[in-house]
Protein backbone atom coordinates (compact mmCIF):
# COMPACT_ATOMS: atom_id res chain seq x y z
CA UNK A 1 0.00 0.00 0.00
CA UNK A 2 1.31 3.46 -0.88
CA UNK A 3 1.96 6.10 1.75
CA UNK A 4 2.13 9.88 1.75
CA UNK A 5 3.32 12.74 3.91
CA UNK A 6 0.74 14.75 5.84
CA UNK A 7 1.81 17.98 7.51
CA UNK A 8 0.31 20.64 9.75
CA UNK A 9 -1.82 20.19 12.86
CA UNK A 10 -5.19 20.10 11.06
CA UNK A 11 -4.27 17.48 8.48
CA UNK A 12 -2.45 15.16 10.88
CA UNK A 13 -5.01 15.44 13.69
CA UNK A 14 -7.89 14.86 11.26
CA UNK A 15 -6.26 11.64 10.05
CA UNK A 16 -5.66 10.53 13.64
CA UNK A 17 -9.34 11.09 14.42
CA UNK A 18 -10.74 9.14 11.49
CA UNK A 19 -8.09 6.48 10.86
CA UNK A 20 -5.32 6.43 13.44
CA UNK A 21 -4.35 2.94 12.33
CA UNK A 22 -3.30 4.26 8.93
CA UNK A 23 -0.65 6.53 10.48
CA UNK A 24 2.75 4.82 10.36
CA UNK A 25 4.99 7.49 11.89
CA UNK A 26 4.57 10.94 13.42
CA UNK A 27 7.39 13.49 13.39
CA UNK A 28 7.43 16.43 15.82
CA UNK A 29 9.76 19.41 15.92
CA UNK A 30 11.51 18.93 19.24
CA UNK A 31 12.05 22.65 19.88
CA UNK A 32 8.31 23.41 19.98
CA UNK A 33 6.96 23.35 23.53
CA UNK A 34 3.92 25.62 23.21
CA UNK A 35 0.41 24.76 24.36
CA UNK A 36 -0.79 23.60 20.95
CA UNK A 37 2.08 21.18 20.64
CA UNK A 38 1.54 19.91 24.17
CA UNK A 39 -2.11 19.18 23.37
CA UNK A 40 -1.03 17.36 20.21
CA UNK A 41 1.47 15.25 22.15
CA UNK A 42 -1.28 14.36 24.63
CA UNK A 43 -3.46 13.19 21.73
CA UNK A 44 -0.61 10.97 20.53
CA UNK A 45 -0.15 9.60 24.05
CA UNK A 46 -3.84 8.69 24.29
CA UNK A 47 -3.54 6.86 20.99
CA UNK A 48 -0.35 5.14 22.19
CA UNK A 49 1.65 6.65 19.35
CA UNK A 50 5.28 7.45 20.13
CA UNK A 51 6.37 10.50 18.08
CA UNK A 52 9.81 10.86 16.57
CA UNK A 53 11.38 14.06 17.88
CA UNK A 54 13.46 15.74 15.18
CA UNK A 55 14.93 19.16 14.46
CA UNK A 56 13.37 21.67 12.09
CA UNK A 57 15.79 20.92 9.26
CA UNK A 58 14.80 17.25 9.30
CA UNK A 59 11.12 18.19 9.09
CA UNK A 60 11.80 20.68 6.29
CA UNK A 61 13.51 17.93 4.32
CA UNK A 62 10.77 15.40 4.97
CA UNK A 63 7.95 17.70 3.91
CA UNK A 64 9.83 19.63 1.23
CA UNK A 65 9.27 23.09 2.71
CA UNK A 66 9.02 24.85 6.10
CA UNK A 67 5.23 25.38 6.32
CA UNK A 68 4.55 22.30 8.44
CA UNK A 69 3.92 23.90 11.87
CA UNK A 70 6.36 21.46 13.41
CA UNK A 71 4.21 18.38 12.70
CA UNK A 72 4.30 15.74 9.96
CA UNK A 73 3.18 12.15 9.54
CA UNK A 74 3.70 9.24 7.19
CA UNK A 75 0.31 7.65 6.53
CA UNK A 76 -1.22 5.03 4.28
CA UNK A 77 -4.06 5.81 1.91
CA UNK A 78 -7.67 5.63 3.05
CA UNK A 79 -9.81 3.83 0.49
CA UNK A 80 -12.70 6.00 -0.71
CA UNK A 81 -15.03 5.45 -3.65
CA UNK A 82 -13.04 5.32 -6.87
CA UNK A 83 -15.80 5.93 -9.42
CA UNK A 84 -19.04 7.83 -9.87
CA UNK A 85 -21.01 4.58 -10.05
CA UNK A 86 -19.53 3.44 -6.75
CA UNK A 87 -20.53 6.74 -5.12
CA UNK A 88 -24.08 6.69 -6.43
CA UNK A 89 -24.62 3.03 -5.51
CA UNK A 90 -24.09 3.85 -1.85
CA UNK A 91 -25.96 7.13 -1.35
CA UNK A 92 -29.20 6.99 0.60
CA UNK A 93 -30.24 10.62 0.12
CA UNK A 94 -30.60 12.70 -3.08
CA UNK A 95 -27.04 12.96 -4.46
CA UNK A 96 -25.16 16.23 -4.02
CA UNK A 97 -22.06 16.49 -6.19
CA UNK A 98 -19.47 19.18 -6.84
CA UNK A 99 -17.81 19.28 -10.27
CA UNK A 100 -14.68 21.39 -10.72
CA UNK A 101 -13.58 22.33 -14.23
CA UNK A 102 -10.09 23.80 -14.57
CA UNK A 103 -9.16 24.17 -10.89
CA UNK A 104 -5.37 23.79 -10.85
CA UNK A 105 -4.41 25.51 -7.60
CA UNK A 106 -3.99 23.08 -4.66
CA UNK A 107 -5.12 25.72 -2.15
CA UNK A 108 -8.37 26.21 -4.07
CA UNK A 109 -8.94 22.45 -4.32
CA UNK A 110 -8.25 22.00 -0.60
CA UNK A 111 -10.73 24.75 0.25
CA UNK A 112 -13.32 23.24 -2.11
CA UNK A 113 -12.95 19.83 -0.47
CA UNK A 114 -13.35 21.43 2.95
CA UNK A 115 -16.56 23.23 2.04
CA UNK A 116 -17.84 20.13 0.20
CA UNK A 117 -17.33 18.03 3.32
CA UNK A 118 -19.13 20.61 5.45
CA UNK A 119 -22.10 20.62 3.07
CA UNK A 120 -22.36 16.84 2.93
CA UNK A 121 -21.28 16.47 -0.70
CA UNK A 122 -21.06 12.84 -1.80
CA UNK A 123 -18.15 13.35 -4.22
CA UNK A 124 -16.03 16.01 -5.91
CA UNK A 125 -15.39 15.35 -9.60
CA UNK A 126 -12.72 16.89 -11.84
CA UNK A 127 -11.14 16.18 -15.24
CA UNK A 128 -7.69 14.63 -15.34
CA UNK A 129 -6.47 17.41 -17.62
CA UNK A 130 -6.17 20.97 -16.30
CA UNK A 131 -6.78 19.88 -12.71
CA UNK A 132 -4.70 19.39 -9.59
CA UNK A 133 -4.46 15.98 -7.94
CA UNK A 134 -4.50 15.24 -4.25
CA UNK A 135 -1.18 16.19 -2.65
CA UNK A 136 0.14 17.24 0.76
CA UNK A 137 -0.81 20.90 0.25
CA UNK A 138 -4.37 19.95 -0.69
CA UNK A 139 -4.63 17.73 2.39
CA UNK A 140 -3.37 20.49 4.68
CA UNK A 141 -5.77 23.12 3.34
CA UNK A 142 -8.66 20.64 3.36
CA UNK A 143 -8.13 20.08 7.12
CA UNK A 144 -9.13 16.43 6.94
CA UNK A 145 -11.84 16.69 4.30
CA UNK A 146 -9.63 14.91 1.76
CA UNK A 147 -9.96 11.81 3.96
CA UNK A 148 -13.77 11.88 3.80
CA UNK A 149 -14.90 13.20 0.42
CA UNK A 150 -14.13 11.07 -2.65
CA UNK A 151 -12.18 13.05 -5.26
CA UNK A 152 -12.82 11.42 -8.62
CA UNK A 153 -10.77 12.43 -11.67
CA UNK A 154 -12.34 11.52 -15.01
CA UNK A 155 -10.99 11.36 -18.55
CA UNK A 156 -13.89 13.14 -20.25
CA UNK A 157 -15.82 15.62 -18.12
CA UNK A 158 -18.62 16.28 -20.61
CA UNK A 159 -19.29 12.56 -20.93
CA UNK A 160 -19.31 12.21 -17.14
CA UNK A 161 -21.83 15.04 -16.87
CA UNK A 162 -24.08 13.19 -19.31
CA UNK A 163 -23.74 10.05 -17.18
CA UNK A 164 -24.70 12.09 -14.11
CA UNK A 165 -27.87 13.20 -15.91
CA UNK A 166 -28.76 9.57 -16.58
CA UNK A 167 -29.05 9.17 -12.80
CA UNK A 168 -31.73 11.91 -12.74
CA UNK A 169 -29.32 14.43 -11.24
CA UNK A 170 -29.82 18.02 -12.37
CA UNK A 171 -26.55 19.54 -13.58
CA UNK A 172 -26.25 23.25 -12.75
CA UNK A 173 -23.37 25.44 -13.83
CA UNK A 174 -22.46 28.76 -12.24
CA UNK A 175 -21.89 31.59 -14.69
CA UNK A 176 -22.13 35.34 -14.29
CA UNK A 177 -24.28 35.39 -17.45
CA UNK A 178 -26.60 32.66 -16.21
CA UNK A 179 -30.26 33.40 -16.89
CA UNK A 180 -31.44 32.49 -13.39
CA UNK A 181 -30.38 33.95 -10.05
CA UNK A 182 -29.20 31.44 -7.47
CA UNK A 183 -31.82 32.74 -5.07
CA UNK A 184 -34.61 32.05 -7.58
CA UNK A 185 -33.46 28.55 -8.55
CA UNK A 186 -34.76 25.28 -7.15
CA UNK A 187 -31.67 23.39 -6.00
CA UNK A 188 -32.91 21.24 -3.17
CA UNK A 189 -33.07 17.94 -5.04
CA UNK A 190 -30.46 15.72 -6.65
CA UNK A 191 -27.92 18.28 -7.85
CA UNK A 192 -24.47 18.40 -9.41
CA UNK A 193 -22.98 21.88 -9.06
CA UNK A 194 -20.42 22.73 -11.73
CA UNK A 195 -17.77 25.37 -10.98
CA UNK A 196 -15.10 26.75 -13.27
CA UNK A 197 -11.79 28.27 -12.26
CA UNK A 198 -11.83 31.89 -11.18
CA UNK A 199 -11.40 34.15 -14.18
CA UNK A 200 -11.61 31.54 -16.94
CA UNK A 201 -14.80 29.88 -15.76
CA UNK A 202 -16.09 26.64 -17.25
CA UNK A 203 -14.90 25.42 -20.61
CA UNK A 204 -17.36 25.79 -23.50
CA UNK A 205 -18.29 22.11 -23.77
CA UNK A 206 -18.78 21.87 -20.01
CA UNK A 207 -21.07 24.90 -20.07
CA UNK A 208 -23.10 23.53 -22.97
CA UNK A 209 -23.59 20.20 -21.19
CA UNK A 210 -25.18 21.77 -18.10
CA UNK A 211 -28.96 21.59 -17.72
CA UNK A 212 -29.08 25.11 -16.33
CA UNK A 213 -26.80 28.09 -15.70
CA UNK A 214 -27.32 30.26 -12.64
CA UNK A 215 -25.62 33.44 -11.50
CA UNK A 216 -24.63 34.38 -7.98
CA UNK A 217 -25.99 37.89 -7.28
CA UNK A 218 -23.12 40.29 -6.65
CA UNK A 219 -23.74 43.58 -4.85
CA UNK A 220 -20.18 44.91 -4.70
CA UNK A 221 -17.55 45.94 -7.21
CA UNK A 222 -15.86 42.55 -7.74
CA UNK A 223 -16.87 40.60 -10.82
CA UNK A 224 -16.43 37.07 -9.48
CA UNK A 225 -15.78 34.99 -6.38
CA UNK A 226 -13.00 32.56 -5.60
CA UNK A 227 -14.13 29.10 -6.67
CA UNK A 228 -14.22 27.74 -3.12
CA UNK A 229 -16.34 30.68 -1.94
CA UNK A 230 -18.71 30.25 -4.88
CA UNK A 231 -18.93 26.53 -4.13
CA UNK A 232 -19.80 27.26 -0.51
CA UNK A 233 -22.52 29.74 -1.47
CA UNK A 234 -24.16 27.33 -3.92
CA UNK A 235 -23.78 24.13 -1.92
CA UNK A 236 -25.24 25.65 1.21
CA UNK A 237 -28.16 27.05 -0.77
CA UNK A 238 -28.89 23.42 -1.66
CA UNK A 239 -28.50 22.48 2.01
CA UNK A 240 -30.86 25.30 2.99
CA UNK A 241 -33.52 24.28 0.50
CA UNK A 242 -33.27 20.64 1.51
CA UNK A 243 -33.77 21.63 5.13
CA UNK A 244 -36.83 23.66 4.23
Amino acid sequence: MSSKILFGFHAVQARLRVAAGSVHEVYVEQSRTDKRMQNFLMQLHRLRIEPRLVDKNRLDGLVGHNRHQGVAAVAGDIVLAQSLDEVLENVTTPPLLLVLDGVTDPHNLGACLRVADAAGVHAVIAPKDKAVGLNATVAKVASGAAEHVPYIMVTNLARTLREIKEHDIWVIGTDEEGATSLHQSKVGGAIAWVMGAEGEGMRRLTRETCDELVNIPMAGSVASLNVSVAAGVCLFESVRQRGA
